[in-house]
């Protein structure tokens, strides 16, 4: 067991998703040199985890990484395109995030905002597993869907 737990990249086993699916579809799409293109979906999404150990050593006060906002921005795109693909309505996500790491992530269908989040600790976004990741990303994807399901109108307006 040790040895195999040696082999699994980390963050775990990569589980089948449809949204992990979309997120690496969504980062591999920016990939203009080809620079990712040999490297597999654990490695592209490695970035995404951060340990309990790893979130305690970031500061509190620090201003968020760009590399960090580019996560965050990707992680919302693939939950607006994967919400697109089962409801058939075009989303958009928007986001405002100060210096300090605190804002607003909200997702646009039509006239209607079909998932709003506040953030705080930007600077410390991640998840302990590829399934934490998957998971969220999931349930997000489905309480948009829902709102859509609501009020389908104004998602189509």
């Amino acid at each position: 067991m040790s040895s195999e737990a040696e082999t699994l990249p980390r963050g775990g086993a990569l589980p089948v998703s449809d949204y992990l699916s979309q997120l690496i579809a969504v980062i591999r799409a920016e990939d203009t040199h080809g620079s990712w293109e040999g490297k597999p979906d654990a490695e592209i999404l490695a970035d995404f985890i951060v340990t309990r150990e790893e979130r305690r050593e970031i500061p509190i006060i620090c201003d968020p990484d760009p590399d960090l906002l580019w996560r965050v921005e990707r992680f919302y795109d693939a939950v607006a395109l994967l919400l697109e693909r089962r409801t058939g309505a075009q989303a958009a996500q928007m986001s405002k995030i100060t210096h300090e790491g605190f804002g607003r992530i909200v997702l646009i269908s039509g006239r209607l905002v079909v998932l709003s989040r506040h953030v705080r600790d930007i600077h410390r976004f991640g998840f302990e597993t590829f399934a934490k990741l998957a998971d969220t990303g999931e349930a997000m994807t489905r309480d948009a869907a829902e709102m859509i399901a609501r009020f389908p109108e104004t998602a189509r307006a």
